[in-house]
């Protein structure tokens, strides 16, 4: 148990003994100079934080205000004169205890997520340990970031510094709460960054536990602030001058007024939106592999994931037996109380949201397609989720390229069936889309596989699978699914800035 466990957001003791429904939470969720607060000056909002399984109430906040945003930055600032001073072997060794804290705490933050997010555990643990992946990762590179030595003429050289930008603002979605923390605050912390960290107010609580951790870890009060809030929040920290740097995840509408936000003040930003992505299926496929391929792009994580192949395309000769494997698999999912061993399927996010699925799915049987499973709401026969917000994963065929539910991003356990015949016709109409996160294709045929992958227009093609992420693998979006990468050496990058040195050996040359 750590030192002072008693004053964490949760005591180990709590969430050991929490159970669904039954996790009420109270005090400051703001995080400053390396202590829980309550916002000052001007709070907006008081907001309340819901169990998407139960519908329970499981605590509230209240919105932070620009005095309460200005304090945070001016913290991260002071914080970022220290750690920048380290060097990257320290700040390595640092953000080593951080994973292995995560590590020893790995029970407790993901039952939290399980909790306020309302995926099963068992994908929980797995985003978790996904995060100690991450700070490790970022962990290893921080002692390699260098610049480079250019020779000039007559023994004059230059030579360049990979530089930390200063404080950054990080602000993230509710679907994956604290692996998206993590994944913002390694690379910018690695590069000697601070960062000021705005969770969604739909799931406030293990951005906390995470900042609890890096406190405890040993880093600088302040280099890790999190304020809590909604849009006004957010819109405070993107115009705040003192602010380096933005990253964010979430929808396209957002991130486009985040640029415009950005652009007054010509601060760099990382986005990382929306998507409608496409999974090609030819018939040469495995098609087992095919058929898993889809339910984990459509159905993990209840569906509320960006890069999710949400239309898939079926070759002809093989739609039928494609059909009748995965309607076969998808009616076998079990929803319902994420904490349960054997949950496959939780709740959403919360009733709204919800609400906003099933009405595409209602949208849909109007514009002709036809649900083949699920689609509709879901009570569950445990008496305490009556009240959660559960629905059955939902398989539509007879889509046509011009419905809503092929067009938009659901966000939400829906599989948009599409028949096609040739290769030519079928990258035609997968890369006619705004977006362009990810891909799939699936063929045995090696030629085809890469050919196809070289022609989709996507950040990211899996080639016979799918949502198969490495912290070493480049991620991020084509068109307006995004500007930037996040993931590997290439987010080093983003965080740092370069600056070239001249050095003159000999006399100036000058015509004056």
């Amino acid at each position: 148990m750590p030192a002072g466990s008693e004053n964490l957001l949760i005591p180990p003791a709590t969430i050991k003994a929490a159970s669904t429904g039954t996790l009420t939470i109270s005090g400051p969720l703001n995080y400053r100079g390396g202590k829980r607060v309550e916002p000052v000056g001007d709070a907006g909002e008081r907001v309340d934080v819901y169990e998407p399984a139960t519908g329970h109430v499981i605590c509230n906040f209240v919105s932070s205000g620009q005095q309460e945003v200005d304090l945070a930055i001016q913290s991260a600032k002071a914080a970022f004169q220290k750690w920048s001073q380290l060097s990257g072997l320290q700040r390595s060794a640092i953000l080593l205890k951080v994973a292995q804290l995560i590590r020893e705490r790995k029970n407790e933050i993901a039952v939290a997520e399980s909790i306020n997010n309302g995926k099963p555990l068992f994908q929980a643990q797995s985003d978790v340990e996904g995060s100690c992946v991450q700070i490790e990762y970022f962990a290893g590179l921080a002692p390699t970031i260098s610049g480079q030595h250019i020779q000039l003429p007559a023994g004059s050289f230059a030579y360049t510094r990979r530089e930390p930008l200063g404080v950054c603002v990080g602000i993230g979605a509710w679907n994956f709460p604290f692996m998206l923390a993590c994944l913002k605050l390694a690379p910018a912390l690695a590069c000697g960054n601070a960062m000021v960290y705005k969770p969604s107010p739909f799931t406030p609580i293990t951005a906390v536990m995470l900042a609890e951790i890096l406190t405890q870890a040993g880093v600088p009060e302040g280099l890790f602030n999190i304020v809590q809030g909604g849009a006004t929040t957010g819109e405070l920290l993107c115009r705040h001058p003192d602010v380096a740097k933005i990253t964010f995840t979430g929808s396209v509408p957002t991130g486009k007024k985040i640029m415009e936000m950005a652009a007054k003040t010509i601060t760099p930003v990382t986005l990382e939106l929306g998507g409608k992505s496409p999974m090609i299926i030819f018939s040469d496929c495995d098609l087992p592999n095919a058929v898993k391929a889809s339910l984990l792009a459509n159905f993990v994580n209840q569906g509320q994931v960006c890069c999710n192949g949400t239309r898939v395309f079926v070759q002809r000769d093989i739609l039928d037996k494609f059909l009748e494997e995965v309607v076969k698999r998808t009616e076998a999912i079990t929803v319902g109380d994420p904490l349960v061993t054997g949950t496959k399927m939780g709740g959403l996010i919360n009733r709204p949201h919800l609400e906003k699925v099933l009405s595409y799915v209602k949208k849909a049987k109007e514009q002709g397609a036809k649900v083949l499973c699920g689609g509709e709401p879901f009570v569950p026969s445990d008496p305490k989720l009556k009240n959660g917000f559960f629905m059955k994963p939902c398989i539509l065929v007879n889509c046509r390229d011009d419905m809503t539910c092929v067009k938009e991003e659901i966000f939400g356990p829906v599989m948009s069936v599409l028949v096609f015949d040739t290769e030519e016709e079928v990258l035609q109409r997968a890369n006619n889309t705004t977006y362009g996160l990810a891909s799939g294709v699936f063929t045995r045929d090696i030629f085809r596989a890469h050919r196809v992958a070289a022609a989709l227009q996507a950040g990211t093609c899996f080639i016979n699978n799918y949502n198969k992420n490495s912290t070493g693998l480049p991620f991020g979006g084509y068109k307006m699914s995004g500007i930037g990468r996040e993931n590997s050496q290439v987010a080093i990058e983003h965080f740092t800035q370069l600056k070239t040195v001249c050095v003159e050996m000999g006399d100036v040359l000058s015509p004056f």
